[in-house]
């Protein structure tokens, strides 16, 4: 059993990271099989449907690694790096499937593709940096 507090930070405690990895990984096998069976009914152009099959293959890497950083003892990552992959997986997949569907209020997705593919590469290097320090 773990104990959960009520405040904002509790959300990024290891535990969490394994229990987001965990939501994240399953939905993103159901969005890949979405976009594999169901989409192609839907979506003809095939850049957008390979936007969505990126989208939903970085996703899944991206929640297999918050589950690594929540599961690994010693040493343990940083808090940093599991929400640089978190908001980053969830910024740069998000922002591809709403611009899938063509869903893309005020032009803001646009730039939040790259900005989730910063966030992410930011998590690497935070990896690296909790292994080596």
């Amino acid at each position: 059993q773990h104990q959960h507090n009520n405040n904002m930070t509790s959300i990024f405690s290891p535990f969490n990271f394994v229990f987001l990895g965990a939501v994240g990984g399953f939905l993103a096998v159901g969005l890949g099989a979405f976009g594999a069976h169901g989409l192609k009914k839907h979506i003809v152009e095939p850049e957008r449907l390979k936007g969505w099959e990126t989208a939903a293959h970085y996703q899944l890497l991206h929640s297999c690694m918050l589950c690594v950083c929540g599961a690994l003892k010693s040493p343990r990552p940083s808090d940093l790096t599991g929400k640089l992959f978190f908001f980053g997986m969830l910024l740069f997949s998000g922002s591809i499937y709403l611009l899938t569907f063509k869903i893309n209020p005020f032009k803001l997705l646009g730039p939040t593709t790259p900005i989730g593919g910063l966030l992410m590469m930011g998590g690497w290097l935070s990896l690296a940096y909790d292994f080596y320090k």
